[in-house]
C-alpha cells in the first residue's frame, strides 16, 4: 500500500520567522487578513507582534477572537459569519491548537458552505475546495496544528469532541517562530510539550506507521526529551528545540494517525475542559503499558531517542519498562499530575469510554481494543 505524506507548501523556522508573513501575503496579491487568535494572546500582546507588522505596512486586517480553549461549533459558526462580513481574502491564524483549529474550520466552510453545520465535517469529510489561503503562526510548542490535516471541535450539546481529517484544511504556510512562544507560562509549556511527545510516540507505534513517519517521530522524540525541561524554564535553546520538535512530530502523526491516548484525552477535554496536553500526558504511560504486548519491541527506539541509559544492554521487556519510566519521569519533572484523581468522575466512565471508542484516533491504536478495556484503563487512573 502506498503511503501518503501531506505537508505545508512552505514553512519558516527560527527567530524572526514572522518577518516573512507580510511578504508572503503581498506577493500573492492578498489585500486583507482575517486574524484568528484567542483573547488571551490579544490581551497580552502576543498577537500584536504580528499585527504590528501589518500596521507598519498599512496592510488591512480584522481580528476574530471569539475562541475558547476547546473551540466549539458556535465559535466556528460565528467565525464564518465574521469572515464573510469582513471582506478579508486570507486568514492568519495566531495561537495554539484552539485558534488554528478554529481557523481551519472557518477556512473550510467559507469555501465549502455545504458543510456549514460543522458536525458534517467529522471524520474524513468529502470537501471539494481547499480552505481559504492560510498562514498559521503557532504560539505553543505542542499541537503542531500548523502542519497537520486534522482539527478538533467541541460539540457542547453532545458533550464530546470530534476529529476532522481533511487534506484541504492544511495551512499553505507555517511560520514557526520561537519568539512567539517565549511568553507561554510554565504550565502551558509543559502541557503542550507533553502533547507533542504523545503525538510523536503514538505516531511511532500506530498501525499506519511507515519509514518516513518513523524518521520524523524519532527525531521529534529526541528533540522534545532534550528540550522540554529547558522550555518550561524559558531558556532560548529549550524554546527553539521545542518549536522544531513539535513541528516535526506534526509532520509525522498527521499522515499516519494516533491511538487511544488521544481518543481517551479528547473526552476529558470535552466533558471537564481538562487541558488537552495534561490529559494526554497523564494517560500516555497507561497507554504505553496497555500497548506493550503488541508494540513493545518498538519502545527500545523511543527509549534510545530519550537517551535512556544502558538501554542497549536490556532485553525487550526491560527496554520497554525503562522507556515508560522515562516518559513518567519527564512528565513529573515538568509538573504534570500522575493520575486523573480530582478530574475523572466514576459516573462518567461509561460515556467517556464509548466516546473514546468512537473517536477517530482509536482505529490507529496498535492494539485492538473495546469499550470495556478502555473503561478499565480510565478506572486504573482514578
Amino acid at each position: 500500500m502506498a503511503n501518503r505524506i501531506v505537508l505545508n507548501t512552505i514553512s519558516y523556522h527560527g527567530k524572526g520567522a514572522i518577518e516573512n508573513i507580510l511578504p508572503e501575503l503581498t506577493a500573492r496579491g492578498y489585500k486583507k487578513a482575517f486574524v484568528c487568535t484567542d483573547p488571551d494572546l490579544l490581551k497580552f500582546g502576543v498577537t500584536g507582534k504580528v499585527t504590528a507588522l501589518f500596521d507598519a505596512a498599512g496592510f488591512a486586517y480584522e481580528i476574530y477572537s471569539n475562541i475558547k480553549a476547546n473551540p466549539t461549533i458556535e465559535n466556528v459558526q460565528t467565525g464564518v459569519a465574521a469572515f464573510e462580513k469582513s471582506g478579508a481574502d486570507c486568514i492568519v491564524a495566531i495561537g495554539g491548537g484552539s485558534a488554528m483549529d478554529t481557523s481551519k474550520a472557518i477556512g473550510i466552510i467559507a469555501n465549502n458552505p455545504e458543510f456549514a453545520d460543522v458536525r458534517s465535517l467529522e471524520g474524513v469529510a468529502p470537501t471539494k475546495k481547499h480552505a481559504v489561503f492560510t498562514i498559521a503562526v503557532p504560539t505553543t510548542a505542542g499541537t503542531a496544528a500548523e502542519v497537520t490535516i486534522n482539527y478538533v471541535i467541541t460539540d457542547v450539546e453532545k458533550k464530546r469532541k470530534f476529529v476532522c481529517v481533511d487534506t484541504n484544511d492544511i495551512p499553505e504556510i507555517a511560520v514557526v517562530d520561537p519568539d512567539m512562544m517565549s511568553t507561554m507560562p510554565k504550565g502551558l509549556t509543559a502541557a503542550t510539550g507533553m502533547d507533542a511527545l504523545t503525538h510523536a510516540i503514538e505516531g511511532y507505534i500506530t498501525k499506519g506507521a511507515c519509514a518516513i513517519s518513523d524518521m520524523f517521530h524519532l527525531e521529534a522524540i529526541r528533540l522534545i526529551a532534550a528540550n522540554l525541561r529547558g522550555a518550561v524554564n524559558n531558556t532560548p535553546e529549550g524554546r527553539e528545540g521545542m518549536a522544531l520538535g513539535q513541528y516535526i512530530a506534526g509532520m509525522g502523526f498527521s499522515n499516519v494517525g494516533l491511538g487511544i491516548v488521544h481518543s481517551m484525552a479528547h473526552g476529558l477535554s470535552a466533558l471537564y475542559d481538562t487541558p488537552h496536553g495534561v490529559a494526554c500526558a497523564i494517560i500516555l504511560p497507561t497507554g504505553l503499558e496497555y500497548n506493550a504486548p503488541v508494540a513493545g519491541k518498538r519502545y527500545r527506539a523511543i527509549g534510545k531517542a530519550m537517551c535512556v541509559p544502558g538501554i542497549d544492554m536490556m532485553d525487550d521487556e526491560q527496554a520497554a519498562s525503562a522507556t515508560i519510566a522515562a516518559v513518567k519521569q519527564l512528565s513529573a519533572d515538568v509538573g504534570i499530575p500522575a493520575d486523573l484523581k480530582g478530574i475523572l468522575k466514576d459516573e462518567d466512565v461509561q460515556f467517556l469510554s464509548e466516546s473514546a471508542f468512537a473517536d477517530a484516533c482509536r482505529p490507529g491504536n496498535p492494539r485492538d481494543t473495546s469499550v470495556e478495556e478502555i473503561k478499565a484503563l480510565y478506572r486504573g487512573l482514578m
